[in-house]
């Protein structure tokens, strides 16, 4: 093989990982919105605060340290322990459905039959209050994460194309894990929305809220639990996200790369979200190496993915495994 397209095989490969990272952050995007109909604004920052709460409990850091020694002059920061991983993310899963509760509890319960726009707002209002609460209960510095995910060139596949075309593809162990992360998470989300009761109850939560309240499917606890989910999914997002560039502030943008995602898979396809992001990874970094660098400069990866799903827009506005809304004219 010449060296150009095996070049491309390794962009090609690398994209499909990026792809696999951009797709379990719309997953919270779409479970939410599967079941409620909410966009909901604040994912990336719940990715955000899952990975601050994870390393806060992990290093031991005492929550509002700064705040409390501002109010009672102490100097504590830490507990002067260290929780095990395992441990850390059950804890950090148990804040992330505490946070659940929240949400229904004090905002969405006292939002049932508004109009999506205002529940959207609502979220908005969320993303800036996590981001705030967090920065207030873990600090504002980059923290490292480590729970014992491998990292670097995965050896194995490096040999065995050196051998097999005289170059060695740099494929990152992080991503391979993270591409089992999202097939697992994907295949239970898939089962679980099917042939679950709770599953069809989120469906016909999402359809019309005053129609499930009136057939006997509690609204409080289908959200709670379809907002745990997402949680969930949040952290898992930024725990990968985190291991590969730190935890730090700038994580909560990752949802902005999960919106062409979201475009191109469809808002209430969970598969779809899958699709949408390899999509999305492949295309940009294929672009960035075929077109971008070459001919324009570079700089291509910050803007093809809202160009793409913009095509997608104008030609499938739901998205590739979207419903087709159906009117009556």
């Amino acid at each position: 093989m010449s060296d150009q397209l095996l070049f491309t095989i390794e962009v090609f490969i690398n994209g499909l990982m990026a792809g696999v990272l951009y797709a379990l952050v719309a997953l919270g995007f779409v479970l939410i919105y599967k079941a409620s109909g909410i966009f909901n604004y604040a994912q990336g920052v719940m990715a955000l605060f899952a990975a601050l709460t994870l390393v806060g409990i992990m290093d031991g850091q005492v929550p509002f340290a700064h705040l409390i020694n501002a109010v009672f002059g102490t100097d504590v920061h830490h507990f002067g322990w260290h929780v095990p991983a395992f441990v850390s993310i059950v804890l950090t899963i148990a804040v992330m459905v505490v946070l659940a509760w929240a949400v229904q509890r004090f905002v969405f319960r006292h939002l049932v039959g508004q109009e999506p726009i205002i529940l959207f707002m609502a979220t908005i209002g969320l993303a800036y209050f996590l981001e705030g609460v967090g920065d207030l209960m873990w600090g504002s510095d980059i923290k490292t994460l480590d729970v014992g995910l491998p990292q670097g060139i995965n050896e194995t596949i490096d040999q065995i194309t050196f051998e097999a075309f005289g170059y060695g593809f740099f494929i990152d162990n992080l991503d391979i894990v993270a591409s089992v992360v999202a097939a697992v998470l994907v295949i239970g989300l898939v089962l679980f929305a099917q042939f679950t009761k709770q599953g069809r109850a989120m469906r016909a939560v999402a359809d019309d809220h005053q129609a499930a309240l009136s057939v006997g499917v509690s609204l409080n606890f289908i959200w709670i639990l379809v907002w745990s989910l997402a949680g969930f999914v949040a952290l898992v997002a930024g725990t990968m996200w985190g291991a590969k560039s730190g935890v730090q502030f700038s994580l909560s943008l990752i949802a902005l790369k999960a919106l062409p995602v979201l475009m191109l898979g469809g808002f209430t396809s969970i598969p779809g979200a899958i699709v949408g992001g390899l999509i999305i990874g492949v295309g940009e970094k294929l672009f960035e190496f075929l077109i971008g660098a070459p001919f324009l400069g570079g700089a291509t990866e910050n803007w093809f993915a809202y160009m793409l799903a913009l095509l997608f827009l104008v030609f499938r506005p739901q998205g590739l495994f979207g419903e087709k809304i159906i009117e009556r004219v």
